[in-house]
């Protein structure tokens, strides 16, 4: 049920950012009775907390630059994995007084002040991916993103219906409260034995060497569930250089995980749908300077979770091979 909500909460959004962008486009794609986009030259800052490289936050990019081609805004991406250097690009962008800020918070905590500022200078802000709890108190117009709550429950129940009794949830962000609370449902949900590893998210070899040294220290470990698409890899990588029979789970998607799971690899991918956090964060800033629009009634607006299976795995391939999935 729980599920089913979020999707339904993501549909309705869909629709109503669809249908107020129809509404305020004429035949030309220029906005009719609103202001006119082009003419204002929109500048848009997209600002995460994503690493170089990370095929998940590429698509969070993707989503986002792809929405600016469609809207006629100039979009800026960029990223630092530190929260004080990814909190020095938030003044950066005040300080070159862009129209709106999307912003990434996985450690809220880190990023108030300079949010709060944002939001002072008059920069509308919207939050995406992390910081679902703390985006309203910053002061930001909406969040867009999955509960990690519903997220992890529903991935605990899925754990719980193959079978699994000793799992070990795999956190490769040190300090990142979305994956905490991850693991925090999943283990609620599941019922059993859920055991959190962490691990160096920036070394693939030393994840696979840390998942592999787990499994070979305990070999009762039946599931292990990663929260992030590259490391599933690593995961399954482990797997098999352990000798273990544990099956591989996780969060986020790639062309590489979705070929896992058509190969049984993988059993499941949560999908919070990183493309659509991108794409809905700058839509939510170029609603709101051409037609004074708040999307999300003062709710956040869901992305996920999705689930990818070996049941629906290649209808969603064609996305991922493009990098929008």
């Amino acid at each position: 049920m729980k599920n089913s909500h979020a999707k339904t909460m993501l549909w309705v959004a869909v629709l109503a950012v669809v249908a107020l962008v129809t509404a305020a486009c004429g035949g030309t794609g220029q906005p009719s009775g609103a202001k006119d986009a082009t003419s204002l030259n929109l500048k848009y800052a997209v600002i995460t907390h994503g690493a170089a490289g990370d095929a998940f936050w590429d698509r969070v990019k993707s989503g986002a630059e792809r929405a600016g081609k469609d809207y006629g805004v100039k979009i800026s991406y960029s990223s630092d994995a530190d929260v004080a250097k990814q909190s020095q690009l938030i003044d950066s962008a005040v300080a070159d007084k862009v129209d709106g800020i999307v912003v990434s918070m996985a450690n809220p905590d880190g990023l108030k002040s300079s949010v709060e500022k944002a939001v002072a200078a008059g920069i509308p802000v919207v939050t995406i991916n992390s910081g679902i709890d703390q985006w309203k108190q910053f002061g930001a117009i909406t969040h867009i993103g999955q509960s990690e709550d519903i997220a992890g429950a529903a991935a605990g129940d899925r754990l719980k219906q193959a079978g699994l009794t000793n799992v070990i949830c795999v956190i490769h962000e040190s300090g990142n409260v979305g994956l905490e609370q991850r693991c925090s449902a999943a283990a609620k949900s599941f019922g059993a034995k859920m055991t959190n590893l962490q691990v160096d998210g920036t070394d693939d070899n030393a994840v696979q060497s840390t998942i592999t040294s787990k499994l070979q220290a305990d070999k009762t470990i039946d599931g292990v569930l990663t929260l992030g698409g590259q490391y599933a890899i690593d995961a399954v990588s482990a797997v098999q250089q352990a000798n273990s029979k544990a099956k591989v789970a996780t969060f986020d998607l790639s062309d590489d995980v979705i070929k896992d799971i058509e190969s049984g690899s993988i059993i499941f991918a949560v999908d919070q749908q990183p493309y659509v956090q991108g794409y809905l964060g700058v839509t939510a800033l170029y609603l709101k300077d051409i037609n004074g629009n708040d999307i999300g009634g003062g709710q956040p607006v869901y992305s996920g979770p999705a689930f990818i299976t070996k049941d629906n795995a290649a209808q969603v391939e064609k996305f991922a091979k493009q990098g929008t999935r």
